[in-house]
């Protein structure tokens, strides 16, 4: 009897904490190799956007930042500090809502997010010098990820693909859940259309999330806290590997009831 399909997830334990210009890739190739993990073809790495940013030096300090007089007005109807709404604005290529506390934008890269994906968690703090930072997003998280897929392919052999997530609430739900923002060599979405269902009705309109899919379960292990775990291996991804970027996912604004 053939046995059912499995998806394996591991989270990489003992991940040290990432500096500007460090190389993701060796890290990762080194941490695999201290959890005595070989990878294998087929392989996909889930990557929380925190270590890529962190590595690509995406810290800003808040005392180096200028507010604009459009980022002090939306500061003062947000209740929030004016350098961090002017690094949102910065990041956005749109304001779409805002209340206090909450700055709803279309990011730069192409997505729906609050505050433009910029944080203060996890973020260590320059408490000697009195100094905020906050972290902004990868520039590129496609090109992050190709980075390091490229890296962990020559040196070990392997095809693999690679996610770069962050974590979203959505429009008519409760909760974060972890969505891709980068990828390499892993389909962004899967097309089903005019594949046969269980009574051999051809599908129209089904496409899958994969890369979204992935990065959902993946985000259970990496949690939101103190859990340490920025990088998961997902073994048994169902879907052949491919060339793929985000600019698959968005969906296109013409085709948006929602905005």
């Amino acid at each position: 009897m053939p046995s059912g399909r499995e998806l394996r997830l591991r989270g990489l334990d003992n991940f040290p904490l990432v500096q500007p210009g460090d190389d993701l890739g060796r890290i990762i190739q080194d941490v695999l190799e201290s959890n005595e993990i070989s990878l294998l073809d087929g392989d996909v790495l889930i990557i929380a956007q925190k270590v890529v940013s962190k590595a690509e030096d995406r810290q800003v300090l808040l005392d180096s930042v200028q507010a604009s007089p459009e980022a002090r007005k939306l500061a003062k109807e947000t209740d929030k500090d004016p350098r961090v709404v002017e690094l949102i604005l910065r990041e956005s290529s749109q304001v779409l809502r805002h209340r206090p506390g909450l700055i709803v934008v279309e990011h730069r890269l192409g997505f729906i997010c609050a505050n433009a994906g910029i944080d203060r968690s996890n973020v260590r703090q320059a408490q000697e010098s009195r100094e905020d930072s906050v972290l902004l997003l990868p520039e590129n998280p496609d090109q992050s990820a190709r980075n390091i897929r490229a890296v962990l392919e020559a040196e070990l052999g392997v095809r693999i693909g690679v996610v770069i997530i962050d974590s979203h609430g959505r429009a008519w739900r409760k909760g974060t859940v972890g969505i891709s923002i980068g990828l390499s060599g892993i389909p962004g979405l899967v097309d089903l259309r005019g594949e046969p269902d269980l009574f051999g009705y051809r599908l129209r309109v089904t496409e899958i999330g994969a890369a979204d899919e992935l990065a959902a379960a993946a985000s259970l292990l990496m949690g939101q806290a103190s859990e340490g775990i920025p990088v998961v291996l997902a073994r048994g991804f169902p879907y052949p590997l491919r060339e793929g970027s985000f600019s698959e996912i968005p969906r296109e604004r013409e085709s948006d009831l929602f905005r």
